[in-house]
């Protein structure tokens, strides 16, 4: 029987008071931008959280914008980078960004985010080759030719804690800052269900069989465009083993015995403070 969760994971509640999709916006109304390009946020000086700009809405400068929404009335639209600008100008990387919000700065991010690399690698028609145009009624964009309609794309993934009694079961990538150990994660393949992936997922990765799925939330991860579906799942047999290149360590950690872990903000984190809750152990 599973026991019922101290606290919910942030992602888990509506974002209050934001209306996601376009909408008609009048001359002089207040608006707020964020600018994105290459995976980096432009820094905002004097902004309340440091990234979102607020100035009148001019249609000669802003009516190419994407509308990403209203937050307590306000339109909020992006702006894609010049190409390099970005890196050129030193920008701070949308992982940092995230990592150190408040949920709600969180889940505006990502949004932005997850449009600006749409709006970047769907400005021609997958069909045709005709250039796309943006729909005003919602998030897509539109063939003028084949009228067909392209929508920001999502790429399901799975995330698990695999746990046994005594111990987690916590891996390394490379690409990982140092010393620190994650859950386990990977995309779902064309067909296959998301308790599927996760059999699949975890055997490919460290070789272990696992069961007893519990589903816990789930979080959008803008690296491009994930949906990352986060689960328990308990060990069910079979040893260790990794490739060493996408994984680079795997180990059972005693739940008092942890290595370092992801930051708060993520879902992996929430995966395994969840758990130690559970288990009635501080994290």
């Amino acid at each position: 029987m599973w026991h019922p969760l101290q606290a919910e994971f942030p992602q888990q509640q509506p974002l209050a008071g934001f209306l996601r999709g376009p909408s008609e916006i009048h001359t002089g109304e207040a608006v707020g931008i964020v600018t994105c390009g290459s995976s980096r946020i432009r820094p905002v000086k004097d902004s309340a959280n440091g990234w979102l700009e607020t100035t009148f809405y001019d249609p000669n400068k802003h009516a190419k914008l994407v509308v990403m929404g209203r937050k307590d009335g306000m339109p909020l639209l992006l702006r894609l980078a010049k190409p390099g600008q970005a890196k050129a100008e030193d920008w701070p990387n949308l992982r940092s960004w995230l990592l150190e919000s408040d949920p709600e700065s969180f889940d505006l991010l990502a949004t932005a985010a997850s449009l600006a690399n749409w709006q970047e690698q769907h400005r021609y028609c997958g069909r045709c080759g005709c250039k796309t145009q943006p729909r005003n009624d919602e998030y897509a964009h539109q063939c003028p030719r084949c009228h067909l309609r392209q929508y920001p794309r999502v790429s399901p993934c799975i995330i698990t804690l695999v746990w046994r009694e005594d111990a987690l079961l916590l891996a390394r990538s490379p690409r990982f800052a140092p010393g620190v150990y994650s859950t386990l994660a990977g995309f779902i393949e064309a067909g296959e269900s998301a308790e599927q992936a996760l059999h699949r997922e975890v055997e490919e990765e460290v070789s272990v069989k696992i069961g007893n799925f519990k589903y816990l939330g789930s979080q959008s991860w803008p690296f491009p465009n994930s949906l990352m579906l986060g689960y328990w799942a308990e060990y069910q047999g079979g040893d260790i083993a990794f490739d060493g290149i996408e994984i680079e360590d795997a180990q059972w950690y005693p739940f008092d015995q942890l290595p370092e872990l992801p930051a708060k903000a993520s879902i992996s984190r929430y995966l395994i403070d969840s758990f130690l809750r559970w288990k009635g152990v501080n994290s």
